[in-house]
């Protein structure tokens, strides 16, 4: 084992088994983002020239139909300032698209109506079957892995995409970003939630019904076949603007009476309490060394101040105890059971079978076509 070690420069450190450091300490992440995303990453004049340039492709594709795209909203904060900045800035005619597994935390459903409800926008919800969500949930807490937030992961974007191919929807977009998300979750953290492979073997391993109406999607369908043959975008506009999370806070806030989280992903109650205290209590990893690195490389937040951050829980100890007995019974099975699982021998993605292969050849093609940038996800 390594032995302990942080980053001189953001507060990654040797939780992530593959982290490497340069003789100034500085870590892989920092090195990829300084070396390979900042030259490429344009929030100027370039980046809105870009910007408008994609909006018209957009309402171009979209001219003659009820909405021109759809936005993939869950109230967080990158998918609700995302969709102020489509409607008022973009002059899109976004369909708002929110996925419901069951999860939802009341202050995401709120900041969702009032989004919606301020900029005059239509709102679809799909909701997920729960009973195949649960069993497929139970599966994975039985497993041992650490990505237990796959099968809610894995509904969110099938869904999104099996609806933009029923209606002919051409543009995808995203609150994925650079600015706040730069440096990634380690696969042995968080292994890839499209591994349609991987979902189905640990629901045939420990799975309890058919899985006849969850949502899968796979590698190839949203790399290959929705964008080459279907011709259908996944788009990141949160990357050609100047976006700071503290600023976006205060417009939502100030706007839109939206409710802010204590932590990113917080908007789902089952990311909550898995980020929270389920990840790094079973196997070390906490999620906000990820975030809180990204905000450091991007100037939004100093390293004394995430560290010193880190030194408490995400979650206090009253406030887990409630969580805790409220995913089991939402499970339905009993905190003596959900226990059991936390003290199980901890397992990882390699344990089951994955496409890991696929993904690391086609992780290299895409770097080398410069159609990805990024560390290890």
């Amino acid at each position: 084992m390594k032995p302990y070690r942080i980053c001189s420069n953001c507060v990654m450190d040797t939780t992530d088994s593959a982290i490497t450091f340069d003789d100034k300490g500085v870590c892989d992440h920092c090195r990829t983002f300084f070396g390979t995303i900042l030259p490429n990453w344009h929030s100027d004049e370039r980046g809105a020239r870009e910007l408008g340039a994609m909006a018209e492709r957009i309402r171009a594709a979209g001219k003659g139909r009820e909405f021109d795209c759809i936005i993939g909203m869950s109230g967080g904060i990158d998918s609700s300032y995302l969709t102020v900045l489509a409607k008022e800035r973009m002059g899109l005619r976004p369909l708002v698209f929110h996925v419901d597994a069951g999860w939802n935390s009341q202050e995401a459903v709120n900041n969702i109506e009032r989004i919606v409800d301020k900029l005059g926008l239509d709102l679809y919800t799909e909701v997920i079957d729960w009973p195949e969500m649960r069993d497929l949930q139970l599966a994975f807490f039985k497993s041992g892995v650490p990505h237990i937030d796959t099968p809610q992961d894995m509904a969110f974007f099938a869904t999104m995409y099996k609806f933009a191919q029923e209606h002919d929807v051409r543009h995808i977009l995203t609150g994925a970003n650079y600015s706040t998300e730069c440096i990634r979750n380690p696969l042995e953290w968080m292994w890839y939630q499209s591994d349609s492979i991987q979902v189905r073997d640990i629901h045939r391993r420990f799975g309890t019904r058919p899985l006849e109406r969850f949502p899968l999607t796979t590698i190839f369908q949203h790399k290959v076949w929705l964008p080459y043959v279907k011709g259908i975008q996944v788009l990141r506009p949160l990357n050609f603007v100047p976006y700071v999370k503290a600023d976006a806070v205060k417009v939502l806030v100030e706007r839109f009476g939206w409710q802010p989280y204590p932590q990113k992903h917080f908007e789902s109650r089952f990311t909550r309490f898995y980020e929270g205290y389920w990840l790094p209590r079973k196997f070390g990893y906490d999620t906000r060394r990820v975030q809180f690195s990204s905000l450091i490389v991007t100037g939004q937040m100093t390293r004394a101040e995430a560290l010193e951050r880190l030194e408490k829980p995400a979650l206090d100890d009253a406030f887990v105890k409630q969580e805790f007995e409220y995913v089991a019974t939402k499970l339905g099975i009993g905190v003596a059971e959900l226990q059991g699982y936390l003290d199980a021998p901890n397992k990882t993605y390699r344990d089951y079978r994955s496409q890991e292969s696929l993904y690391a050849i086609g992780a290299h093609v895409m770097r080398l076509l410069g159609l990805e940038r990024g560390g290890k996800r």
